[in-house]
């Protein structure tokens, strides 16, 4: 049998559980410091956009894709940004943030494909870090209670290992310390990937699809919404207006690695 390295280097990749490990067992990190070297020789972790051999400082991205981002500067905007105005008219939001611009064939899809697709967790932590790192530069959203992942179904969580969201807010949650709870909303239906669909299918496809957990009035004032992706706002809309009908008065806020331009 012919052994072909470039077979398995998407799924023999130290970043994949180096990290896990090392959580886990402080031993295995002398073992991990000594081999890893040699093991990149077999198997060098890549960039996930434009393959090149990354240096050991650098996670999934080279700096030269890194450097390419379109990030939204929404951080430094005093006036209402493109993706506050998405909202307008739809659903009643306090303020919204996303990271970067989507665009395809970038080194951002490349990373929301990795994360959804590409069982690579860790990448939604090293993301929500980059969105909290950005937006409460400023203090901004002190006033925020917590924070809620856009849920995804049980049945693709399994089939996944993860929710991507969750991978992001926890990343979020490292910087600002801000809690996260899994079980305030639910998904109830599984629907089918919004990719390819047109905006009024995207709102087909999501309406009436979630379902909310234990209801305490009290328990949040402001809520922030977390998701990998916004494009039309479908989804988002179907969540908020569903938040609403249990909470009129709750303030919401929506965070997101990225906003298509």
């Amino acid at each position: 049998m012919i052994f072909l390295p470039g077979l398995f280097l998407s799924v023999f990749n130290t970043q994949m559980f180096v990290a896990p490990i090392s959580k886990y067992h402080k031993a295995f990190q002398s073992i991990l410091i000594y081999y890893k070297p040699i093991f990149n020789l077999v198997f060098p972790a890549t960039c996930i956009h434009c393959r090149r051999e990354l240096l050991p400082e650098e996670p999934y991205v080279c700096w030269c894709c890194e450097a390419g981002f379109k990030h939204t500067g929404f951080e430094n905007q005093k006036v209402p940004t493109p993706l506050d105005q998405l909202f307008w008219g739809r659903a009643l939001v306090n303020q919204t943030f996303a990271l970067l611009y989507f665009q395809k064939g970038s080194a951002t899809q490349s990373i929301l494909h990795e994360l959804k697709y590409g069982h690579k967790p860790q990448l939604g932590i090293i993301m929500g870090r980059k969105i909290a790192e950005a937006f409460f530069l400023n203090s901004r959203g002190q006033t925020i209670d917590v924070l809620i992942p856009v849920p995804t179904h049980h049945k693709k969580k399994f089939v996944r290992g993860y929710n991507q969201s969750e991978k992001i807010a926890q990343g979020i949650s490292k910087v600002t310390n801000i809690p996260i709870d899994n079980g305030f909303i639910f998904k109830r239906k599984q629907t089918e990937s919004q990719t390819k669909k047109t905006k009024a299918e995207r709102w087909s496809n999501v309406s009436g699809g979630f379902r909310q957990g234990a209801q305490n009035e009290n328990k949040y004032k402001h809520i922030a919404i977390v998701d990998d992706v916004i494009t039309t706002g479908a989804t988002l809309e179907a969540l908020i207006k569903e938040i609403k009908q249990v909470y009129p008065m709750i303030e919401i806020s929506i965070f997101a690695v990225a906003m298509a331009k």
